[in-house]
């Protein structure tokens, strides 16, 4: 059961990631680039929970709190960023 709950978290996780750097390339815009990054910083935090719930430990615990302050400081300053730029 555990090994097909993780070729099945897998799959997702990469076609996530996969759709997220699509949009990171193809991305017309800076916005559209800025909200790709986090979705792959979003899909980089949802990996590393899983891979922490299904092994049972919570040594990874301090990883995903970066991970998730990475990609909030990200998004708020390129946003802030891309506001200035337009004014």
């Amino acid at each position: 059961m555990i090994v097909v709950l993780a070729v099945v978290l897998t799959v997702l996780f990469s076609v996530t990631a996969l759709l997220a750097l699509v949009r990171l390339y193809r991305g017309p815009s800076l916005l559209d680039r800025v909200v790709a990054v986090d979705m792959l910083l979003a899909t980089m935090v949802g990996a590393v929970g899983a891979e922490a719930a299904v092994n049972r430990h919570a040594m990874t615990l301090p990883v995903l709190v970066v991970l998730s302050l990475l990609g909030f400081v990200g998004s708020v300053s390129l946003v802030r960023f891309a506001v200035r730029e337009d004014r």
